[in-house]
């Protein structure tokens, strides 16, 4: 039985993180569905399980790894930007950012230093502010 499997799944795509997201998204409608009586998280519920189904036997194995590689590089950038973000709320108890008024770059400067003169290190332009 093992061999039949093994023989039917060669040569195609089979599951990957894409997949393992829909199916969790599946499992998430199929539950709201339950509690909520309408047909649409049923309905899509189930669109998402064949989706994920025809990911799997696909032989297009190029394009499902594009798929994937876009997803991927999509939660990698959303990760980043939260990283980014967390070091920058840690970063506010002792700085303070600026953006320079010629070309918008961010400047972060100590506070509590009073009125002090910054000077941008992309475009050298010199601004007043207090910190």
């Amino acid at each position: 039985m093992r061999e039949k499997l093994q023989k039917f799944m060669y040569g195609r795509y089979g599951f990957d993180d894409l997949s393992k997201i829909y199916l969790a998204v599946t499992i998430v409608c199929m539950v709201i569905s339950m509690f909520v009586r309408n047909s649409f998280f049923y309905i899509l519920g189930i669109g998402l399980l064949v989706y994920t189904y025809f990911r799997a036997l696909s032989r297009n194995t190029i394009k499902r790894q594009s798929e994937n590689q876009k997803f991927l590089n999509m939660r990698y950038q959303a990760k980043v930007k939260q990283s980014k973000m967390k070091s920058h709320m840690e970063q506010k108890k002792t700085y303070r950012f600026y953006k320079c008024p010629e070309c918008k770059q961010k400047v972060r400067v100590p506070k509590g230093k009073g009125k002090i003169c910054i000077t941008c290190p992309r475009c050298k332009a010199e601004f007043i502010k207090k910190s």
